[in-house]
C-alpha cells in the first residue's frame, strides 16, 4: 500500500476496486478485543477522534494503517501528532474526517467530498444529505449511559460508498 501524507490530504492508493474500511471514534483508552476481532480483513482505519491514548493507535496499527484525528478529550504529547481534520482519498474518493461533525466549516457537498466520518456525540448514526454520506461510529470506548457500544465498515467500491454499524458486546 503506498501513502502520501501532506500537510491537509493522506492518500491512499489500495489495491483492487472495492475497499473494506473500519472506522471508530471515542475509544477514550479503550480497545475492546471485539474491535480488533471486528476489523479483521480491513484495509485501513479510520479514528475520528477521542483516541485516549497511543497504546489505542498502536493496538489498531497491528490490523491495518490508522488515520485519526484528534478528538475534544486528546492531549498530551501523544496526541500533538494528531490533526484536528483529515482529507482521506481513496481512488479518487474524498473522505473528510472530524472529532464533531458540528465544527464542520465547508460544504461537504460542493468540495466533493462523498463522506463526513465524526464522532464526539457517543451516538452512531448513519445518513444521507445531498449526495454526501455522514456516518458517525458512535462510542467504541467505555459504556456511557443507554448507548450502544459500536463501530462502522466503510464499504467503497467505484463510486459507491456505503456503511454498515457493527454494535459489539459489553
Amino acid at each position: 500500500m503506498a501513502e502520501k501524507i501532506s500537510s491537509n490530504k493522506t492518500e491512499k492508493a489500495l489495491g483492487g476496486s472495492a475497499h473494506r474500511i473500519g472506522v471508530v471514534s471515542d475509544t477514550h483508552g479503550l480497545v475492546r478485543p471485539e474491535l480488533v476481532e471486528a476489523f479483521s480483513g480491513v484495509e485501513m482505519i479510520i479514528h475520528a477522534g477521542d483516541v485516549g491514548g497511543a497504546e489505542v493507535l498502536e493496538v489498531l496499527r497491528t490490523r491495518a494503517p490508522v488515520v485519526a484525528v484528534r478528538g475534544n478529550m486528546d492531549g498530551g504529547p501523544w496526541a500533538r501528532g494528531l490533526r484536528d481534520a483529515e482529507v482521506i482519498e481513496i481512488d479518487r474518493t474524498l473522505l473528510y474526517v472530524l472529532h464533531d461533525a458540528q465544527e464542520i466549516d465547508l460544504d461537504p457537498a460542493a468540495a466533493g467530498f462523498r463522506a463526513v466520518i465524526s464522532g464526539h456525540s457517543h451516538r452512531p448514526a448513519l445518513c444521507r444529505r445531498d449526495g454526501v454520506l455522514f456516518l458517525n461510529p458512535g462510542s467504541a470506548g467505555p459504556k456511557r449511559f443507554r448507548l450502544p457500544v459500536s463501530a462502522a465498515i466503510l464499504h467503497l467500491e467505484g463510486e459507491s460508498v456505503e456503511a454498515e454499524l457493527i454494535e459489539l458486546k459489553d
